[in-house]
């Protein structure tokens, strides 16, 4: 299995795997649907915030939007060349961002599954993308031989500004509940920044690669998982930010 979430509700589940995704009741466990449509690998899933809808990303270089009751496939986006990695839709529900290995990102109009713009500035496939909670800025995480992430007007698809500091891939990244930070997860480690463009620290302590990270709701806490087979919680607050100095 590649991707699964909840419902904003918390009564079903979508997971993604090979060439479909299935929806599942939440309390019982019971398969509720399989939805059928792409030609390759599912690798990304998620439900709009009213729950209505599901969109999808796949190896077939689309993305897909579906009924979240019926199952029934809406729309199917296309115009990247390749995998798209992620997809997100924006806090009102009216758009949807996408990342590729086209080294791309698209946004999209999440009712008529119109193309809406290209962003584009990564040099290198983007693994990762979200907007911000008040749905203003996107931020994406970019890959091997590029290792930054980059931060896009939501309404315009403009660059705002690139946060370089990681030496290997980043390949997850989160805003804080409130907007003012973002967490990326990178080779051993994770790092701090505020949207303003600055690293404030370095989070440390897995011995391998860090695959995911995500914010607590309340912001008070930053959860990573690593292939070193651990989990790890860290207090944001109580870690020591990163110098201009300790930057050189």
């Amino acid at each position: 299995m590649n991707a699964c979430a909840f419902s904003p509700d918390g009564s079903r589940i979508v997971s993604a795997s090979r060439k479909s995704l299935k929806l599942w009741d939440a309390k019982t466990g019971a398969k509720l649907g399989t939805l059928k449509g792409h030609t390759g690998w599912v690798t990304a899933c998620v439900f709009s915030p009213d729950g209505g809808s599901i969109v999808s990303g796949s190896g077939d270089d689309t993305l897909k939007l579906w009924d979240a009751k019926t199952g029934a496939e809406l729309a199917t986006l296309r115009g990247h060349t390749d995998t798209v990695r992620a997809c997100a839709f924006s806090p009102d529900g009216i758009r949807i961002v996408s990342a590729s290995v086209d080294t791309t990102l698209k946004l999209w109009d999440a009712k008529t599954g119109a193309e809406l713009a290209t962003l584009a500035g990564h040099t290198c496939e983007v693994k990762a993308c979200t907007f911000s909670p008040d749905g203003s800025r996107i931020v994406s995480a970019s890959g091997l031989f590029e290792s930054t992430l980059k931060l896009w007007d939501a309404q315009t698809g403009t660059e705002v500004a690139s946060l370089a500091g990681h030496t290997k891939e980043v390949v997850a990244c989160a805003f804080s509940p409130d907007g003012s930070r973002i967490v990326s997860a990178g080779l051993f480690s994770l790092k701090l920044w505020d949207t303003k463009k600055a690293e404030l620290a370095t989070l440390k302590g897995h011995t391998y690669e860090v695959e995911a990270c995500a914010f607590s709701p309340d912001g008070s806490r930053i959860v990573s998982a690593s292939d070193d087979g651990t989990l790890s919680l860290t207090n944001p607050s109580s870690v020591k930010h990163v110098t201009s100095e300790e930057r050189r």
